[in-house]
């Protein structure tokens, strides 16, 4: 059996433990993000070491059986993500466009200077409210037009690739700008009026990663989370929660986000939507997200194009519905979640 494929075979092992390890440091936790790569590459050994099978090799043995256990493992995580897995989010069955809500997410990439590419994309999908990541004060002069169109706003610009820009055709009450966890990432909470007068609260989040050149620990990310889901669980209005919250839908700390806040993400049972890395097809995330309370079923969702920047736009328009909540279920926390939930929001 050649070296390559022993190597490849244990590391491949190696990487789809680490997260199992419930460590913030960031070794730990970006193992969490490729795990549709991880299991195309275990495929990809599997497949190797078939070919290349020595029955009297134990060794071979050995990493034939744990690779095919990884596949299956790894198979069982994404499958809530394609269209084999059970919808969280139900379509509408009668269209009621007073109470209805379109939404566009885009991270920008603050050194891209195609804003007329993001006016454009903008434009063409017209939604209600536009929310724009990693923003800068230039980011925001160049999208000055948006106000033409959009009367409402809510802004923190700032150059540190964490400012935001929301902007809203629908009306705006209660606005602020709120530094949850770090004195330099902000968040927006507001009130957004439907055209019913239906109030709907809305959090604009954008964490920093757990990447040795942003943060090397997931500690601040996983605590912004986890409190924007406490005002998300102790809200009486139907709430939607959206930004991008760099990190992906099946990791365990977006799943323990969904348990503690009882939000739903209408991209179970739909697919990836990938929206990072827009310039590597290989090395693409679901980063950026939309969580709905069971308050709305889904009208549609869909990637967006690209306009030079890093990211892919997302695009989601859901309706409101007075009984919508009792055929839609959320996930619940058990006493496990809790715990963990807790110990993480009182690090610091």
């Amino acid at each position: 059996m050649a070296i390559f494929t022993i190597v490849f075979a244990i590391l491949l092992l190696i990487f789809t433990l680490l997260p199992f390890i419930k460590n913030d440091y960031w070794v730990f936790r970006v193992f969490d993000y490729p795990r549709l790569q991880k299991f195309t590459a275990s495929c990809v050994c599997l497949f190797l070491l078939i070919n290349y099978f020595d029955k009297n090799d134990v060794l071979h043995w050995a990493l034939t059986v744990a690779i095919a256990a990884n596949i299956l493992y790894l198979a069982y995580i994404i499958a809530p993500f394609t269209k084999f897995g059970k919808k969280q989010v139900l379509r509408v069955s009668i269209n009621l466009p007073d109470q209805s809500l379109s939404i566009m997410i885009t991270n920008v990439f603050e050194d891209n200077t195609n804003s007329k590419g993001c006016l454009a994309e903008i434009s063409k999908a017209n939604p209600d409210i536009v929310l724009l990541l990693e923003t800068s004060h230039r980011w925001d002069k160049e999208t000055a037009e948006l106000a033409n169109t959009y009367l409402h706003s809510v802004k923190a610009p700032i150059d540190n690739t964490y400012g935001m820009l929301l902007y809203s055709k629908l009306e705006l009450q209660d606005a602020e700008i709120k530094f949850m966890v770090e004195a330099d990432i902000p968040s927006i909470h507001t009130k957004v009026i439907l055209k019913n007068g239906q109030q709907v609260q809305l959090y604009a989040v954008h964490p920093t990663p757990p990447v040795p050149n942003e943060n090397p620990r997931s500690t601040e990310r996983d605590k912004e989370l986890l409190l924007v889901a406490d005002l998300a669980k102790e809200n009486s209005l139907p709430v939607i929660v959206i930004g991008d919250l760099n990190d992906v839908a099946w990791s365990y700390t977006t799943e323990l986000f969904l348990k503690m806040s009882g939000l739903l993400d209408p991209r179970r049972g739909r697919g990836f939507y990938n929206s990072f890395n827009a310039h590597y097809p290989f090395m693409r995330f679901p980063l950026d997200h939309a969580f709905i309370s069971t308050d709305f079923k889904l009208k549609n969702m869909r990637r967006l194009n690209n306009f030079d920047s890093d990211h892919f736009p997302i695009f989601i328009n859901v309706q409101y519905e007075a009984k919508a909540d009792e055929e839609q279920e959320s996930m619940q926390p058990d006493a496990d979640d809790i715990e963990l939930a807790e110990e993480k929001k009182a690090k610091v």
